[in-house]
């Protein structure tokens, strides 16, 4: 009599969720990078059945292309969520030509924008700066990069009304860093006239870098104080993972 075989039978595997390619800026100074990584770190801990992967745009590594080539050659599918505030030439140009160029099954989601969590991120920078929302007499200026498409900078000057909303400051307006107009001093002069007391500067950046060493000597020279970019925060975090989903979503939808 033969003996009975056993024969095992390995349960089906379903693929997982696409990766997700967190697809930054990029900057020479390392504090920007820094973010970027801290960030995905934090997606990871949110989600840690997720593949979550970082690239550059310019002057890290490694950068998009190199990622998605790998992403091609291994016939996966990903997300490439921008870690950029408005969608302006980076965002509508530069990595869309990329996406493209990879041959690799790839969704890319919307930027970060104005979304009301990190509207409400920059509020408690304030507020950790010592300027909550009830105090009177103060003017902020918001202060963002600035862009040559105007509709970008039309989008990103809706950050003041909602930050402002609820508060009893003197006044919110946005400046830009560079380019677009009013910069910081023609903000700063704004706000006084509309009562302004004093004034502090929050910066709508993700990160710390050049430029915004750059709005440091500006304030210090305006004797004006000035928060912490919005940074490594799991609101940030929360907000491109919305990205993520809302791509996903559009996906099943077509």
């Amino acid at each position: 009599m033969r003996a009975a075989r056993v024969v095992t039978v390995e349960p089906l595997r379903r693929p997982g969720p696409p990766g997700l390619v967190l697809a930054a800026h990029g900057s020479a100074d390392p504090r920007s990078p820094a973010v970027t990584r801290a960030l995905a770190g934090r997606i990871r801990r949110l989600r840690p059945w997720l593949d979550v992967r970082v690239a550059f745009l310019e002057q890290c590594g490694p950068d998009v292309a190199s990622v998605l080539a790998d992403v091609a050659r291994r016939d996966e599918h990903v997300v490439v969520v921008p870690l950029l505030l408005a969608s302006a030439y980076h965002a509508r140009v530069d990595l869309p030509a990329v996406v493209a160029a990879s041959g690799a099954s790839v969704r890319q989601a919307a930027v970060l924008g104005e979304d009301p969590a990190l509207i409400a991120l920059l509020g408690q920078r304030l507020a950790e700066a010592g300027v909550p929302a009830e105090q009177t007499g103060v003017g902020v200026i918001v202060v963002a990069v600035g862009s040559s498409n105007d509709a970008a900078n039309a989008r990103t000057a809706t950050v003041g009304t909602a930050l402002a909303a609820g508060s009893k400051w003197a006044g919110v307006e946005v400046a830009f860093a560079t380019g677009a107009h009013p910069n910081v001093i023609e903000a700063a002069e704004r706000l006084r006239d509309r009562g302004a007391e004093r004034c502090v500067i929050a910066p709508w950046f993700l990160a710390n870098g050049r430029i915004t060493d750059r709005v440091a000597r500006t304030a210090a020279a305006l004797s004006i104080p000035m928060t912490e970019p919005l940074g490594s925060h799991n609101l940030v975090a929360a907000a491109l993972l919305d990205r993520y989903d809302e791509a996903l979503a559009v996906a099943a939808a077509a």
